[in-house]
Parts: structure tokens; C-alpha cells; sequence
């Protein structure tokens, strides 16, 4: 799942928003994000995830404006879920919404335990935490990457750098992650067909250096957020391809079906195989999910 958003607007303190960033996304958060990010379908998408699945993965912007109450709450959401099935959690932009909350280390304190790595020579010293966090479970290897960095308003991008790029090409040459199918996890989108200046104004700046770190892969799996909008292709690589997967907001209200609150149910076969993708939708009315597919392109853009 990915961009559950938590907030909380009554306990909000005025001086922690007013003269910075937060102040942009406060007045997002009272137009817009408070009416289509609904409770109540965050608790029912994070108990059946929690349910069915062998282990959840978040791919960020768990917290709205990075206010010390909403990581509380996030924490102690997650919490509930790990008390089911394992949780991996990486950061989004608005998890290090201002450069005191990065710095300050809010987010690795909130959220280290759903990231303590296997492998931990491979984990660099991040401001949002050790990352790459790996892993090995089974047949698949996550890994956790954290794209999230603190950026000026109305900018949402974010990038790797080469430290974690380097660790994470470093990584993927391990035997116990070469003979693993990598489950990459981060929270900006890995491909972006638009122009390089809206890639840097809301995507992955370094994206194209990512996929060359994965480009010897024969197989594997990139998990992502940031969009809000279910979607998946493949990426080429000279040895193979690579499923890129894209989850919805964990708790948005939308009649698009594509967007609106869920989770992706993925089922990893012995081998390591992608067996089955397929969209858990809550359907409002009745409660319940709806399965569906997630329509796939024929190749990355």
C-alpha cells in the first residue's frame, strides 16, 4: 500500500505551520486532501492488508505534514498491523516535509523498527534512516530505498543520491540477494516519460540513474507511490524485465476505481516468480474490497 496520509487537524499547532512549508500544505489539507483522505478507509485497507497478506510494505507519505502527532498515530497504526504480518516502511516527501523534521531524524525514530535491515554493511547513515534497508524473505529480497528529502513549496521530488545508488549496486551483487528476486521499494515513481523540469519539480530526479544500478537484473520488482493512481509496466532490462507496480492512496475517497482507497495483493511464487498482481478496491458501500486488475502497458514509458 502507499500514501496513507494520516493526519490530524485538531491537534494541529498553528506555530508549528505558519512561516514554512507546512503552511502550503495546511491549506491543501483544509480545500482539498481532508475531504478525499477518509479514516476510516485507512483502518479497513490496513486490517484486511494486514489479513491476507505474509508482509505489508508502505511506500510513503505516511504522515501529511510531518507533524510529531501524526507520526505518533501513524506509528501506533502500524504497530497494529505488525502485531499481524510483518511491515516495511519507507519515507515519502511529506514524512520529511521541513529540513528540521529530516535533520531531527523524526521519521527513523518513529518508523526504525519496520526497517532493520539483514544486511546492514549495505545501509548508509540517512537522515531518513538506514537505507537500503534488505530483507531476505524466502525467494524475494525487499529492499528499501528512501527518496524522500525536504523540498521548497510546491515541490514534492525527490532523489536517491549517489551514496544509496552506489550501496544499492553494491547490494544486488550479494549472493544472498543474486539469488533472491529483489523487491525494490521507494516511494517516488522509478520512470517518468514528462519533461525533465517537471521530473524535478515532483519526481524522481535521479531516476534514470536507478534504473541503471538495475539494468543486470534478469527479473525483479519495483514498488512505488507518490501518485495516487494504480499502474503497471515493465521495464527492459538487457537481461530480463522488471514489473514496476504503482499503488493508490491507502485512504482516498474517489469514484475512479483505479484511484480510490486499496491495496495490491502480490503472490510471489517458490521460485521467485511474479504469480499474480491484483488491486484489493474498497468498495464504500457494502464494506467490503473489490479485486481488480491493474492494467499494464506493454513496456515503461
Amino acid at each position: 500500500m502507499s500514501d496513507p496520509h494520516v493526519l490530524s487537524r485538531t491537534a494541529a499547532e498553528w506555530r508549528s505551520i505558519v512561516f514554512n512549508k507546512r503552511v502550503t500544505g495546511y491549506a491543501n489539507l483544509l480545500l482539498r486532501r481532508g475531504r478525499v483522505h477518509r479514516r476510516e478507509y485507512l483502518l479497513a485497507v490496513f486490517a484486511a492488508a494486514a489479513e491476507q497478506s505474509d508482509h505489508v510494505v508502505v511506500t510513503g507519505d505516511v504522515t501529511n505534514l510531518s507533524l510529531e502527532h501524526e507520526y505518533e498515530e501513524a506509528g501506533a497504526l502500524l504497530a497494529d498491523v505488525a502485531r499481524r504480518t510483518e511491515v516495511t516502511v519507507v519515507p515519502g516527501n511529506h514524512d520529511v516535509y521541513l529540513p528540521a523534521t529530516h535533520e531531527g531524524r523524526r521519521f527513523p525514530h518513529h518508523f526504525g523498527r519496520f526497517v532493520e535491515t539483514d544486511l546492514p554493511e549495505f545501509a548508509r547513515d540517512l537522515p531518513a534512516g538506514p537505507f537500503p534497508c534488505v530483507k531476505l524473505r524466502g525467494a524475494v529480497a525487499f529492499i528499501a530505498l528512501s527518496s524522500a528529502v525536504p523540498r521548497p513549496p510546491f515541490v514534492s521530488g525527490g532523489y536517491l543520491g549517489r551514496q544509496q545508488l552506489d550501496a544499492l549496486e553494491h547490494l544486488l551483487a550479494h549472493p544472498a540477494v543474486r539469488q533472491r528476486t529483489p523487491v525494490v521499494l521507494i516511494h517516488h515513481p522509478p520512470v517518468d516519460a514528462r519533461p525533465r523540469l517537471m521530473q524535478l519539480r515532483d519526481g524522481l530526479a535521479d531516476a534514470a540513474a536507478l534504473r541503471a544500478v538495475l539494468a543486470p537484473l534478469a527479473r525483479g520488482i519495483v514498488l512505488f507511490g507518490h501518485l495516487h493512481v494504480r499502474r503497471r509496466c515493465t521495464l527492459s532490462t538487457p537481461a530480463g524485465t522488471i514489473d514496476v507496480i504503482g499503488a493508490s492512496g491507502a485512504a482516498l475517497d474517489h469514484r475512479d476505481s483505479a484511484i480510490r482507497a486499496g491495496f495490491n495483493l502480490y503472490v510471489v511464487d517458490d521460485s521467485g516468480s511474479l504469480a499474480s498482481v491484483e488491486a484489493h478496491v474498497l468498495d464504500p458501500v457494502r464494506g467490503g474490497f473489490d479485486k481488480r486488475c491493474i492494467n499494464q502497458s506493454a513496456r515503461c514509458a
